[in-house]
């Protein structure tokens, strides 16, 4: 497989921002100037916006390129737009699925194979655990503790063992202290957990994989960061090696962009 090239913004038709060849649109301009003020002005996910003749007058612009603005910030699940009286734009904390669309589509454009998400997870997962051991919180603690006793009560329900370790994985993501890491590995986990490979789990597997969250969670609740990290390499080793060997094949497929399961 030849190695993916990377983006030309010389060679793309549209021009980029960064170039100077196609100044960006108004309407993203004016997206760009909401989400800013969403920070300054310390809004949380639940908020309500400004009603639109209060942005109108704000950003000075019409209401054609709001309302596009807005459904851009609406398709990147920064906002949702609740109809009716006393509706309008709602502040949202956007899911790493919005990330994971985005990375299945570019991986398809380079024709890039599952592989590549299965080797992406054994870099950065270790390197998550290592911070978590480190920073984790007591809130995150219990939701780990939690997910552990589900999983342990459900290993004959394959669908409920599923969601408890694919909670176990994004509760220890989030506990990083590093956003970038966890939604980049929301993200990946979310692809695969859309695939065969996140759904089929036999039973000995499931035996296996509870054991291996509860040395994690043993190391992560001790803070020991060497034992964090090298207990989950194993532990996506042992998954890695798994997937070679029952879905080679399917390794070796192109993702697509389709694929990602709601």
């Amino acid at each position: 497989m030849a190695a993916p090239q990377r983006p030309d913004a010389a060679s793309d038709p549209r021009g980029s921002p960064l170039t100077g060849s196609r100044p960006p649109k108004a309407a993203m301009l004016v997206a760009q100037r909401i989400v800013r003020d969403i920070g300054r002005g310390g809004l949380r996910p639940g908020d309500l916006l400004p009603p639109e003749r209060v942005m109108l007058e704000t950003y000075e612009t019409g209401r054609g390129t709001l309302r596009e603005a807005l459904r851009l910030l609406e398709f990147q699940g920064v906002i949702t737009l609740k109809p009716g009286p006393g509706g309008g734009p709602i502040l949202m904390k956007p899911a790493a699925a919005h990330l994971a669309g985005t990375l299945q589509l570019l991986l398809q454009l380079n024709q890039a194979p599952y592989r590549m998400l299965v080797e992406a997870r054994a870099a950065l997962e270790p390197v998550l655990s290592r911070l978590a051991a480190e920073r984790i919180g007591a809130h995150d603690l219990a939701e780990l503790a939690a997910s552990i006793a589900r999983m342990r009560e459900s290993t004959g329900d394959r669908e409920a063992f599923r969601d408890s370790n694919k909670r176990f994985h994004e509760v220890l993501a989030w506990s990083s202290g590093n956003v970038l890491f966890a939604y980049v590995v929301d993200a990946v986990l979310g692809i695969l957990d859309g695939t065969v490979i996140g759904i089929d789990d036999p039973g000995d597997r499931r035996a296996a994989i509870l054991r291996a969250h509860e040395e994690i969670y043993a190391a992560i609740a001790q803070h020991d960061a060497d034992g964090a990290t090298e207990r989950m390499r194993e532990h996506i080793e042992s998954r890695a090696r798994h997937a070679r060997r029952k879905f080679p094949e399917f390794l070796d497929q192109t993702v697509t962009w389709d694929r990602l399961l709601p």
